[in-house]
This record gives C-alpha cells, sequence and structure tokens, in this order.
C-alpha cells in the first residue's frame, strides 16, 4: 500500500519563496476552500509535478515557475511503501530530480526517462493516468475513464490488477534473449580467441622465448576475473536453490493428489459398473412378463417399481458421478499446477547445472593459466609441451562449438516463451474474472447515489448502460449530473479494486471542484455517505468553492488565501 504522508513546494505557481506544507494524512476527511486563484488546487499540480514531472491542470512547465522570483522552484513528496520511506524532490530552474528511499538517495541513472521509469513502474506501480483515476478526481482538465480511448482505458485496469507483471516478465525475457544473444557473441569471441592462442602456441614451437612479464600479468588479470566469474555463479547457485526449496514446499501435497486422483477414478469406475447393472436390471423388466426362473408372470405393479427404483438409483449415481467430476476437476487442476511448478523447479535447476558446470570450466582454465605462469617464470616450456597444449586447445575450440550450438537452441525455445506472453494470454483471463466484480461495484456506488441504471463493462472495457426499462444508452447520453455520478462510481470502484489486489491502493483521495460542478444537493450528501464508508486509513480531500455549505460536514478545513500576491495556507 501506497501511504501518502506530505508534500510541500516553492515558488510553484502563485506561491513564493516559502514553504507551503500540506500534511496528506492528518484528517480521516479535509474540506480545502478559498477564494479563485488563492492557490487551493496548487496542492494537485505540485503533487503530479513531484511525482510524474507534470501538473494535473494543463499547465506548461516553464509557467508553473512563480512569474516572480522567476525560479528555485521546488516540490518534494513524502510517502511510504511497506517499510519503505519515500521522498521525491523534483525542481525547475534549476532542474532537479531526486529519488529518496529510507534517507539514502538512489543512483541516478544516465536519462531521467529511466529513472522516472524506476519510480513509476518499480515504487508507485502506477503512471499518471491511472494516478489521475483512483487518487485524484477534478472537473477541469480531468479525463474521465469513460472518455479515456480504449488503450488508456486499459493501462488503468492493468495497474489495477497488477498485471504489468506480466509486462515485467515480458521484459525480463527480451533481457534473457539479449542475455542470450551475448553468451553466443562470447562463445564466438571465445572460438576466436582460443584460435589465436592456437596460433600463438604453434608458432610459440617455433620460437621460445624468455620469460615475459607482461605475459605473467596477462595471465593474472585473466585469473582474477575467473574468480569473479566463480564468486558470482556461486551466488547465483545459491539463490537458484533457494528458489528450488521454496518451490518444493508448494507442492509438498503430490503424493498425496496422485492418490486423491487414483481412488476418485477408482470411485468413478465402480459407480459405471454400478449403472450398468441397473441399465441391464431395467431392460430386463421391459423384455419380460414372465420370471425365467420361476416361470410365473411378473405383475406390472412389480415391473413398474423396479423399474423405477432402478432409475431412481441410476439418478443417486449420476449425481454422485457431477459431484465426483467436480472433485476430479479441482484434483486435475492441482496436479496441472504442480506440474508448472516441477517445470519451473527443473529450470532452475538446469540454471545450477549449468553454473556449476561453468565454475568446473573456470577452474580448470585457472588451473591452466597458473600452469602457464609457472611455465613462464621456469622457462621450461618444450615442443612435446606445446603440442599437448595444442591439443587441449583444440579440444576447448569444440566444446565451444558445442555450447554455441545449445545457445542457437536456447534462442529458439526463447522465440516460442516471447510468443506466449504477449497480450492475448494470461492477462486476458486475469481481466475476464474481475469484469463482473467491477460492474456489481459501479452497480452498487451508482445506486447509493440513487442513479438507478444498469452498467456493465465488457471485457474491452466499452459500456453497455440500460434504465429500468431496459432501454440502453451510452456514457455520453446522460447530463453533467449524471455523468458525473458514474466517474464516482468508477473512482471508488477503482479503489476497491486496488484495496482488494493491494496493487495501487493507497490512503489518498482529492476531489477537485466535483461537489461545485454538476451534483446536485441530493447527490453530494449521498457522495459524502460513500466517502465517510471509505474506511480507516484514507484521507479525503476535497477542494470546494461551496465552504458555507460543506465546512460543517468535515472534521478539517484548510483554507487558501492570497497575501501580498502570493498563495499562503491561511493561518
Amino acid at each position: 500500500m501506497i501511504h501518502f504522508s506530505n508534500v510541500r513546494w516553492k515558488n510553484f505557481l502563485s506561491t513564493g519563496n516559502t514553504w507551503t506544507e500540506f500534511q496528506l494524512d492528518r484528517n480521516a476527511n479535509t474540506l480545502v476552500i478559498g477564494e479563485n486563484g488563492s492557490g487551493k488546487s496548487t496542492v494537485l499540480d505540485a503533487l503530479c509535478f513531484g511525482l510524474f514531472n507534470r501538473a494535473f491542470r494543463k499547465i506548461n512547465k516553464p509557467q508553473l515557475v512563480n512569474s516572480v522570483n522567476e525560479r528555485g522552484m521546488l516540490v518534494e513528496v513524502e510517502f511510504t511503501v511497506g517499510q519503505r520511506e519515500y521522498k521525491i524532490v523534483r525542481g525547475y530552474k534549476p532542474r532537479l530530480f531526486e529519488i529518496w528511499q529510507n534517507g539514502t538517495m538512489i543512483d541516478q541513472t544516465a536519462k531521467d526517462a529511466d529513472y522516472q521509469e524506476e519510480l513509476e513502474k518499480n515504487i508507485l506501480g502506477l503512471n499518471y493516468t491511472s494516478f489521475t483515476q483512483i487518487i485524484v478526481l477534478g472537473s477541469s482538465t480531468f479525463i474521465p475513464f469513460m472518455q479515456l480511448p480504449g488503450s488508456s482505458r486499459r493501462d488503468v485496469i492493468e495497474d489495477l490488477l497488477d498485471l504489468k507483471i506480466f509486462t515485467s516478465m515480458n521484459v525480463l525475457l527480451k533481457e534473457k534473449i539479449q542475455t542470450n544473444k551475448e553468451n553466443l557473441k562470447e562463445i564466438r569471441h571465445n572460438i576466436k580467441l582460443e584460435k589465436e592462442k592456437l596460433a600463438v602456441h604453434k608458432k610459440y614451437l617455433e620460437e621460445i622465448h624468455n620469460k615475459n612479464q607482461e605475459r605473467i600479468d596477462k595471465l593474472n588479470d585473466e585469473i582474477e576475473n575467473s574468480e569473479s566469474s566463480i564468486f558470482r555463479l556461486e551466488a547465483d547457485i545459491e539463490r537458484n536453490n533457494s528458489k528450488v526449496d521454496e518451490l518444493r514446499e508448494t507442492i509438498k501435497d503430490e503424493k498425496t493428489v496422485n492418490k486423491k486422483l487414483q481412488d476418485i477414478l477408482k470411485i468413478e469406475s465402480q459407480f459405471e459398473d454400478k449403472t450398468k447393472k441397473l441399465k441391464k436390471d431395467i431392460k430386463f423388466y421391459q423384455d419380460n412378463d414372465n420370471c425365467p426362473t420361476c416361470e410365473q408372470q411378473i405383475s406390472s405393479v412389480i415391473k413398474t417399481t423396479k423399474i423405477r427404483e432402478s432409475e431412481e438409483k441410476i439418478q443417486q449415481v449420476v449425481d454422485a458421478v457431477d459431484k465426483l467430476q467436480l472433485e476430479l476437476d479441482k484434483e486435475n487442476q492441482r496436479l496441472l499446477d504442480i506440474m508448472e511448478v516441477n517445470k519451473e523447479i527443473q529450470e532452475y535447476l538446469e540454471k545450477v547445472s549449468d553454473s556449476n558446470n561453468q565454475i568446473s570450466a573456470l577452474n580448470k582454465f585457472i588451473k591452466k593459466i597458473r600452469k602457464d605462469i609457472d611455465a613462464e617464470v621456469d622457462n621450461e616450456t618444450n615442443v612435446e609441451e606445446q603440442n599437448i597444449e595444442i591439443d587441449k586447445i583444440n579440444d576447448t575450440i569444440n566444446s565451444n562449438e558445442v555450447l554455441k550450438e545449445e545457445r542457437l537452441n536456447e534462442a529458439q525455445i526463447l522465440d516460442v516463451a516471447a510468443d506466449l506472453l504477449k497480450d492475448k494470454g494470461i492477462k486476458t483471463q486475469i481481466v475476464r474474472q474481475y469484469v463482473p466484480v467491477m460492474n456489481k461495484l459501479i452497480n452498487k456506488y451508482l445506486a447509493a447515489m440513487e442513479f438507478f441504471v444498469s452498467f456493465d463493462l465488457d471485457e474491452n472495457f466499452d459500456e453497455t448502460i440500460r434504465s429500468r426499462h431496459r432501454d440502453k444508452f451510452s456514457y455520453s447520453s446522460f447530463s453533467e449530473g449524471e455523468k458525473m455520478r458514474i466517474d464516482l462510481a468508477l473512482l471508488l470502484t477503482w479503489r476497491a479494486i486496488a484495496k482488494m489486489k493491494n496493487s495501487t491502493n493507497t490512503n489518498l483521495l482529492i476531489l477537485d471542484e466535483v461537489f461545485d460542478a454538476s451534483l446536485d444537493t441530493n447527490g453530494c450528501d449521498e457522495f459524502l455517505k460513500l466517502l465517510n464508508e471509505l474506511g480507516k486509513g484514507t484521507n479525503v480531500f476535497v477542494i470546494s468553492h461551496k465552504g458555507d455549505v460543506l465546512q460543517d460536514k468535515f472534521r478539517s478545513v484548510i483554507k487558501f488565501e492570497k497575501h501580498k500576491n502570493f498563495s499562503r495556507i491561511a493561518a
């Protein structure tokens, strides 16, 4: 969960060189009031600029700098994610962008875009569009969810449902593909190096030199590099073995599941035998009027009774088989899950094996280099030894050729995996599960605001809206007040879904002039009730001109005013 605690700014819009500090988690609900131009909406622009390098309203970046002081614009936003405390510092004239975690600044990358991506993807877990759909709702420049293009709607939902993980997996896969290419390049380079080394040794057969200190230094560097590689590979092995242990812990029930499946199939076979016997009994009474044993006539009452009893028993068996099939489906699904985990375990074990092979090769390489150093020092190399070394180099070249073929095969497998992680895959399945939940919540909130329609989003997030008379409408068909109710219902729904998923769940909700725009008095009252039901840990801020009407409905009131042409929070 993201817990926003504070935002402060100076030389920002109409604010002067004195810090304006706005605490975001002091009260459950707060009314923000002030005359037009007093700066009460500045908090939205400061918050969006601090987090996303753009104002909430359509204001060019140079225009965000106070026009009197013309420099020194600075915004700081503080929040926590789990146990980590963050502070974002962003300025203009001069430019500044820093991310602090637990009091230490995160190393800045070469490009601001990469630094911003780190903030949005790995820390906040949401972008500007999602932020303005879940946390901020305004009446001026805000684009409601229903007016967003399809791609932007999907981005919001993917943030809500934490589906960006699959995008991240795809990124990791691309990195793995790139790593494979680099490994292939390195293997080819190693083959080239070994061939060059082979040429050197052949030349060395003709001309044996005295010990060469430069050669010794180079070999020592190769040992140092190889030992560094071994240290990294050992860390990889420890990490992968740990992952294997974790995965094995999740499938401890594998034997139990297999036994249960065998038991279910055995019971199912017994049910089939019983059904066949009952059907045979029915056919007997349908086809025979006399008992074949005693040759006495079988009365129609007895035949009807026996047939009915057998049919009832068959129905009981059918019912039992249906229940048994549900259990079979459940266990089969668990078995599929276990197979997937076993597959993942095998992948990690293959990585461990590959790392061990590399370590073994590196140790052999180090041992070989040390022998080369000794040979250089002692200057006792002879032709026979050089011939042996040439054979070893040829073996190394052959080994690298095998590795090259393995990397080429791996590249084909990675290409297949890339196809599986495209958009029309698992992400579509997850969205399909959550759409009914979303629709139920949207209609709940609409009903709470006394807007009685049936609102449904499909898997492409296109709407179908029906009245009580089942007439179809679109979002654009409604009045501004009705549209606002839909926008508010969607906002509350996204927050509820975020809380369920604990993905973009946050304490903060800011509404800018929502109560001043299209909601009537009854709509305002009903929406205020919904806000008061958001629960503990939610901090709601309502920016409004209706201070005289709304003031007594809020626990806290913050008033902005102009003082000597600068905005400030009134004491």
